[in-house]
């Protein structure tokens, strides 16, 4: 599948595809789902999109089929001499086809254009699953952590923190 860098018209369509993959049931048919730990119906709002999207700095990966449809993104934000990774995401229908495998080595070739000499990634520590897929793809547990702060639409259901995660290149 051809990978692009997103623009602000791909955006409501990235919100719907983002929002699927972490939050409510239809994310629950993959394996990206984060609705038993945390509750909303949103991961992310058209509006934070959109300045995301226009950040310095930022850019957004996006996995595309032959009709141009978007079937999975990454969050990429260029911080120092490091690549901060985020919100992988797959439709949730089409995970376990090496779209997001796909879309890991195109942020690496991107870390690597942007002069970045590692990624970095938040991931839920409860996420075993999760975190073992990265470590499989090079990644290893920094032993940081990090706190999270909700959004006034998202309900924290289970108690979590997030393990940083690092990938030198």
């Amino acid at each position: 599948m051809p990978i692009k860098i997103a623009q602000l018209t791909d955006a409501p369509e990235m919100v719907k595809l983002i929002n699927s993959a972490y939050r409510g049931d239809q994310s629950k048919k993959g394996w990206t789902t984060e609705a038993d730990i945390i509750g909303g119906e949103y991961r992310i709002l058209l509006p934070d999109l959109e300045a995301l999207i226009q950040k310095p700095g930022v850019v957004f990966l996006l996995s595309v089929n032959e009709e141009q449809q978007t079937e999975g993104s990454v969050f990429l934000e260029k911080r120092g001499d490091q690549l901060y990774l985020g919100m992988l995401s797959v439709h949730p229908d089409l995970q376990t086809r090496g779209t997001g495998k796909q879309l890991m080595l195109a942020a690496e070739d991107q870390a690597r254009q942007m002069g970045c000499r590692s990624i970095i990634m938040r991931v839920i520590h409860l996420r075993k699953e999760l975190i073992d897929w990265y470590l499989r793809r090079g990644y290893y547990d920094t032993g940081m952590t990090a706190s999270y702060t909700a959004p006034s639409y998202e309900i924290v259901k289970i108690p979590f923190h997030f393990v940083i995660l690092q990938k030198d290149l």
